[in-house]
């Protein structure tokens, strides 16, 4: 009998999907020979009038203007206004694309400009591909975000200033730095991954209480791309939406006076500051903190803190190679004390999973989600805590793979979908402990989903259905968008590592 990893490595459909990867890399790559295209922005409306630019203020706006003329045509540049961007960002008068000096991939659809977690699996991506010098620019642009607009941020544009995205901007640099081997280029990123760190680590994403980190804005008010682009058949808002739900269910999972009003039908400033958060953990939106996971500001997360302990064995191991011994240590003892701090409040020693920590009610969120396996990925599991994670893989694995979660609540990182972020972090995080097979059998699984959606569609997706193997996901989705966009930078990245794990003996 042919297995499904013969199956799916010998069908021809393999070298076509990775002919169209390569395409799609030039096809999804913006830098200021098209800033045009860069500039496009279907999620926010835009009049008639020049499309916006804003430069950080530690440069030079005359100068930066000179380039971008000598960079694009005559035409184009009529097209666009050149602006530094205020020092409030209540002064900004009309959103519009940060600029970065060099070539980024976006992910594509109405993704156009360059995101901050998305980055680590397109980089992946362009390293197998062998596109090193877009891959180099690609993190020099990350960096570039945290030097000059204070943060990774969420994506270039004005509208996600002061809003980050899961952390993984030290993984990308030594991705970078194994294949380059420039100790001089890995100094110099030094002060913006220290800088990064730091975003995460002091109120108000730091818990004083537990030591640990969460998601937050700082920003109220609704987000503009989602006011303006999530808009239903009816016309309705995603918040429209959500305050229909909130008038006709009962929420038993948080305080909901919090976030809802009910006799002027309106939702909170605090709503509005939990739906900021909920989109920076860039699983938006989720029932994982209770419905849309505004709740989510009060919360310990799994995945963040996890990435955390990645970024401080990064930021270790990056000092070990510069011979700075003492502070490899110190990065050492901190990446220990949040394993501790891990296992105090996220691990559940009864379920045998990582769950987020409620420390507004002190307990654990009951919602077992994707993100338990992190630990998996980052080393954070002890051999015992890893094989629980293992026993507990069937109530996540299905025909396409890894699932988000075991809830279907209509929103698009619930049940039944499943995304190409998971598949990497569970199967890269199941070799590194010693269970092939299981990383392998994932792995066949999402591969061939990935196949057969090509050879219906003929071009590789955002998300999918895990259950039954398909992109066609638009009429499942109730909630934030429906569409499923075309492109799709991760699932590119995540496909090719995953052909790797099944091409090795």
């Amino acid at each position: 009998m042919i297995s499904q990893t013969q199956t799916a490595l010998d069908s021809p459909t393999i070298a076509a999907i990775q002919t169209y990867i390569k395409a799609q890399w030039q096809t999804l790559t913006r830098s200021t020979t098209n800033l045009l295209d860069a500039a496009y922005d279907e999620k926010i409306e835009h009049k008639d009038g020049p499309w916006l630019i804003y430069i950080s203020g530690q440069e030079d706006l005359d100068q930066v203007t000179a380039h971008l003329k000598q960079s694009i045509s005559a035409e184009d540049m009529a097209q666009i206004s050149v602006r530094t961007l205020p020092l409030e960002c209540e002064a900004i008068e009309g959103h519009g694309l940060l600029y970065l000096p060099g070539d980024y991939v976006v992910p594509g659809g109405r993704f156009n400009e360059l995101y901050g977690w998305d980055s680590y699996f397109i980089l992946l991506g362009l390293l197998r591909d062998k596109n090193y010098a877009l891959g180099k620019s690609l993190v020099e642009q990350l960096l570039y975000e945290v030097k000059h607009y204070g943060t990774v941020l969420n994506a270039n544009r004005t509208y996600y200033l002061n809003r980050s995205q899961p952390p993984l901007l030290s993984r990308m640099v030594l991705e970078w730095y194994e294949h380059c081997q420039d100790t001089d280029w890995l100094i110099s990123t030094l002060p913006q991954l220290e800088s990064y760190y730091y975003y995460w680590v002091v109120p108000p994403h730091l818990n004083q209480a537990t030591g640990l980190s969460r998601y937050f804005s700082v920003v109220s008010g609704p987000s503009p791309e989602v006011l303006y682009s999530e808009r239903d058949q009816q016309g309705r808002s995603h918040f429209d939406r959500v305050k229909a739900y909130y008038r006709d269910h009962e929420v038993t999972d948080y305080d909901v006076s919090l976030y809802y009003d009910p006799e002027a039908d309106e939702l909170t400033d605090l709503f509005y500051r939990g739906d900021r958060a909920m989109r920076e953990s860039g699983l938006d939106p989720t029932n994982r903190f209770g419905p849309f996971s505004v709740d989510v500001i009060h919360y310990a997360p799994v995945c963040l803190n996890v990435l955390l302990h990645q970024m401080e064995q990064d930021l270790a191991q990056i000092h070990s190679i510069l011979g700075h011994s003492v502070l490899a240590r110190q990065w050492c003892d901190r990446a220990d004390y949040r394993k501790g701090l891990i296992d105090r409040y996220l691990w559940s020693d009864k379920t045998g999973f990582y769950l987020d920590y409620n420390f507004r009610e002190r307990c654990h969120c009951r919602y077992e989600y994707a993100t338990a396996f992190y630990p998996l990925w980052s080393g954070v599991a002890s051999p015992e805590q890893a094989q629980r994670l293992v026993d507990n893989l069937p109530a996540f694995e299905a025909a396409g793979g890894f699932k988000t979660s075991n809830v279907v609540s209509g929103n698009q990182w619930d049940a039944p979908f499943g995304w190409a972020p998971f598949q990497y972090f569970v199967v890269k995080g199941l070799l590194r402990y010693g269970y092939k097979a299981e990383a392998r059998r994932l792995a066949e699984k999402f591969v061939s989903l990935l196949v057969k959606d090509f050879e219906r569609c003929g071009v590789l997706l955002e998300k999918y259905n895990i259950e039954t193997c398909t992109g066609e996901v638009s009429d499942d989705i109730k909630f934030g968008y429906s569409t499923n966009e075309v492109g799709f930078g991760w699932t590119n990245g995540v496909f090719l590592e995953l052909l790797a794990v099944l091409e090795q003996e």
